[in-house]
């Protein structure tokens, strides 16, 4: 099965970590597709997401690499393990192609004519999405298969940004859905939902994104395989309300949602002091 994976930058550690598992599971990718590092569409949702001293940090790490074992240059440690490169890690998909043996091309706009000609000359069977623009029709076309999405949270309960901290207020599950991208927000046919098991044991609304992420770089390797056998179909999403979306939220619903977070682990006994 020829894949591509698509990132929001070469620096994506959720990029990197997908291209790693592809690769492992015998899909070296085809080709990977990123968005400049100071895109500033990507830079403005981490900023966000993270806030300026987390992105600064981050930044540092990715950009000035510190001699060692590679602690403390990876923002989401639950992705280390699939990042380890001999006596360090992986920092960027430049370093994950050279290798495997893939290339890697930049571009502005994932949308653009020259974006679209060079994924249909990677010919792709699937394109992964792991971030950057919003995908039009013209790209979701070019792969035999369609564009899979990991998004954090189960659908359609849970459409658009900032879906973990929206579970908990919402008091649905926290988890990821596989599915394949259409034209809409978070509205195509799902191949997989899954909550997450450990969600009591997160001590942030940061851990609980962090370890999602991971969880959902190991499930979308899962539907990979299981597509590349032939054991799984997507299905249409079904009660889907098209003016149901959540957006990025305002600091003090964030801060609700964290407390929310936090009763759900102190009544679990996994934050009390024998727990």
């Amino acid at each position: 099965m020829r894949i591509v994976i698509l990132c929001s930058s070469v620096y994506s550690e959720t990029g990197c970590a997908t291209a790693v598992r592809m690769a492992e599971l015998g899909h070296v990718p085809a080709g990977a597709l990123a968005l400049p590092t100071l895109d500033r569409g990507t830079l403005l949702r981490k900023l966000g997401q993270w806030g300026v001293r987390e992105v600064a940090r981050y930044a540092r790490a990715k950009l000035i690499p510190h001699p060692g074992d590679g602690q403390g240059q990876v923002r989401n440690p639950y992705l280390e393990p699939v990042l380890k490169h001999g006596d360090g890690v992986f920092r960027s998909l430049r370093e994950v192609a050279a290798f495997y043996g893939f290339p890697v091309a930049v571009c502005h706009d994932q949308n653009a004519p020259d974006s679209i000609a060079q994924l249909r000359e990677w010919s792709p069977d699937l394109i992964i999405f792991t971030g950057g623009n919003i995908l039009r029709k013209q790209l979701l076309e070019v792969p035999r298969l369609g564009v899979l999405n990991v998004h954090l949270g189960l659908l359609p309960e849970i459409r658009g940004m900032s879906s973990p901290e929206w579970s908990l207020l919402n008091r649905v599950p926290d988890g990821v859905t596989i599915h394949y991208m259409d034209t809409g927000i978070d509205t195509g046919p799902v191949l997989q939902r899954c909550e997450f098991p450990d969600v009591n044991r997160c001590e942030s609304l940061t851990d609980l994104r962090n370890r999602l992420i991971a969880f959902g770089v190991a499930k979308v390797a899962e539907v990979v395989a299981a597509l590349d056998r032939g054991t799984i179909s997507a299905t249409p999403q079904s009660d889907l309300e098209e003016d149901r979306q959540f957006f990025v939220m305002h600091e003090w619903l964030q801060a609700r949602a964290a407390e929310r977070l936090t009763k759900s682990r102190m009544a679990s006994g996994v934050g009390s002091v024998n727990g």
